[in-house]
């Protein structure tokens, strides 16, 4: 049975995207799904588990966004989020 996996993939692939260093080590990139993969168990048994998938969702937007030049600064919310009132 496969392993349960985090993934992370930008389509098109922008050029150079496959050789782009991402976090934390225990991600690579697979060239049979054409995506980054972060197995389950290294995240599961991180000493800080949010930081780990954290590591491995930022740098796989930032490869994609820096590599892809997108927008960033029309992309990316920087201030506070509205708090919700119900």
């Amino acid at each position: 049975m496969p392993e349960p996996i985090f993934y992370s993939y930008a389509y098109p692939p922008p050029e150079g995207f496959a050789e782009a260093k991402v976090r934390p080590a225990s991600a690579s990139w697979n060239p049979t799904l054409r995506e980054f993969v972060l197995p389950y168990d290294a995240v599961r048994t991180a000493e800080d588990r949010d930081d780990a998938l954290m590591q491995f969702l930022q740098s796989t937007y930032e490869a994609a966004a820096t590599l892809a030049q997108w927008d960033r600064d029309a992309l990316e919310h920087t201030g506070a989020w509205p708090s919700h009132q119900s």
